[in-house]
């Protein structure tokens, strides 16, 4: 799959991007010496163990044994594909990914995506230019929407009729048969097909990656439904979506807090009024996948719901959903409205200042939690508080082992008016995430040639001490060949990292090899690495002469080219 971006690309990409900044904004890191260093985001642990090195461009978990570069990360934690970890990582340094990246993605999804974007940009334009515009506009205007904020979330109108799409977009069998696929179209019992969306005030809805993968459509009346969003698709999937979360990163260099409210138009009005950190599911409750993507993009995630019955159901939902998330560096809290009020008129009548300060005063997760839970109970009585703990016991036992585990044991405790002791007697064993096997770092013997291509590896500037890099290429050792293509890699393109080398390794034989020798720890001084790696390099020049001396003395001197002949006379 690399091949299909130029590894030129990928050179530069690396070489502008740092590994510091990519997993800092995920996984919080701190100084640790020349290193940094955080909690392992791929297993559970309690002692920092996972290391990123800056000057290397890489990460190393010494727990579970996780390791990469900055691409290899954001495939492992953000679930992207190679490509897709290339152009987050070019968006991130505002490059531009070639085009022959799109050959990575499936010509259906490609051409879905592409008539995704079209159909978008004709709502929009229907909303700048239909003679039934001006109820679709005034409605805007009513919401208090300005035309910037309009235009930031792409807003637009499906006019009235039945087939507006379909005649502007399924001119033949085919393109109806995509715009059935993306959703677009419906297809009755009796046969017939027609517009999906109808009437309405539209929101495309954006992936991570900027691309309108789906749409949502407002009625202005009071027909029903009032919302309506695109089905399952190929490239739509609303239990892994989440609305309003691209502009929410375009609008932050760094997400520090995600605010979850319950539609478009609650996320529309707060950026509206300069909340450019709120998103919305799609019409269904918060998923694992919403919860997994909301903690990888801001370290704090407010769950905002409508204090009534049904607001605190969904928030319960969202709380069990978290359960094995819960730990680590991320926050979970819950924010109820006042009775009456949504995001919206709640930021309209109080304006922005105020709804920030009931975000941050928003309730803890455990808080609400144990006062969910406490609520059913008599905590005043002992039957009471027994039966507190048995409701708790099957939550906790999803939660990873851990301090937050731990603290929350601790306070069913208080609650119980028990002891830790007493308490652990009763509770099940907390879940384990599954752990990778560790990799040994104990190497088979470290040879000559093995540990030239480690110091290459970890210091490629050093290649550039050897001279006469195909002298050695007859030399028949294991790993004669590696070593080789990498000095002759470096003398080519000197300003590579260790990351940029590896990630050229990605899809070779050899690749899985390399990157364990790029962690292989050295203990001299890079003065005395130099030296090493020229002393194994002049070796291995001198057992190449003296192999081809041996080579050409074993012939007879008659049966010798001439030009071989001189060769024998040239190491007398």
């Amino acid at each position: 799959m690399a091949g299909q971006i130029p590894t030129q690309f990928i050179d530069e990409l690396l070489a502008r991007v740092d590994i510091v900044d990519i997993i800092d904004t995920r996984v919080p890191l701190k100084k640790a010496g020349k290193n940094l260093h955080a909690c392992c985001p791929f297993h559970n642990e309690k002692t920092p163990s996972f290391t990123v090195s800056q000057e290397k461009q890489f990460y190393h978990c010494f727990g579970c044994g996780a390791h990469g570069t900055a691409i290899g990360f954001l495939m492992e934690y953000d679930q992207l594909s190679f490509p897709e970890a290339i152009q987050e990582l070019a968006d991130h340094v505002g490059m531009t990914v070639p085009t022959t990246q799109q050959a990575s993605l499936s010509p259906v999804k490609q051409s879905l995506y592409d008539l995704m974007d079209k159909v978008g940009q004709y709502y929009v334009h229907q909303l700048q230019t239909h003679p039934q515009r001006q109820a679709f506009v005034d409605y805007l205007k009513r919401r208090g929407l300005s035309q910037k904020t309009v235009e930031l979330f792409g807003i637009g109108m499906a006019p009235d009729g039945w087939d507006n799409v379909l005649r502007t977009f399924g001119s033949n069998p085919q393109q109806t048969k995509q715009l059935l696929d993306g959703g677009l179209l419906i297809k009755n019992d009796k046969g017939r097909t027609y517009d999906r969306f109808r009437n309405r005030i539209m929101f495309p809805i954006w992936d991570r990656r900027g691309r309108v993968i789906g749409f949502g459509g407002r009625v202005l009346d009071d027909s029903t439904p009032k919302y309506l969003n695109s089905p399952e698709t190929p490239i739509f999937h609303k239990g892994a979506e989440l609305y309003g979360l691209y502009q929410a990163r375009k609008a932050n260099r760094k997400l520090e807090r995600i605010v979850i409210v319950e539609g478009y138009m609650d996320v529309i009005a707060l950026a509206e009024h300069g909340i450019s950190n709120a998103v919305a599911t799609l019409g269904t409750s918060t998923t694992a996948d919403h919860l997994r993507l909301l903690l990888r993009a801001a370290p704090e995630v407010v769950f905002c719901f409508d204090g009534d019955r049904a607001g605190r159901d969904a928030a319960w939902r969202a709380a069990e959903n978290a359960l094995p998330m819960l730990g680590g560096n991320q926050q979970l809290k819950f924010m109820f409205l006042p009775d009456g009020e949504d995001p919206d008129s709640l930021v309209s009548e109080q304006g922005a200042e105020a709804f920030n300060e009931r975000v941050v005063n928003a309730q803890n997760y455990s808080e609400f939690f144990f006062e969910t839970l406490g609520s059913q109970v008599d905590l005043a009585s002992m039957d009471g508080r027994a039966r507190l703990v048995e409701m708790a016991k099957p939550y906790l036992k999803h939660v990873p082992a851990g301090v937050y585990r731990d603290m929350l044991e601790q306070r069913l405790a208080e609650l119980s008016k028990t002891n830790i002791a007493t308490l652990n007697k009763h509770l099940e064993k907390p879940a384990q995430q599954q752990k990778r096997p560790a990799k040994k770092q104990a190497m088979a013997t470290m040879t000559p040639i093995r540990m030239a291509i480690t110091i290459v590896l970890q210091y490629p500037i050093l290649a550039r001490e050897i001279d006469d890099v195909a002298a050695i290429q007859s030399v028949k050792q294991p790993g004669v060949n590696i070593l080789q293509e990498l000095l002759e890699t470096l003398h080519q393109h000197p300003h590579l990292t260790t990351a940029a080398l590896l990630e050229r390794w990605r899809d070779k034989e050899n690749g899985a090899h390399l990157q364990k020798l790029a962690l292989q720890p050295l203990s001299l001084s890079a003065d005395a690495l130099k030296h090493e790696l020229t002393g194994i390099v002049s070796r291995l020049q001198k057992e190449a002469k003296s192999q081809r001396i041996n080579e050409l003395t074993s012939k007879p001197f008659s049966e010798l080219t001439e030009a071989e002949k001189a060769e024998v006379k040239s190491y007398k």
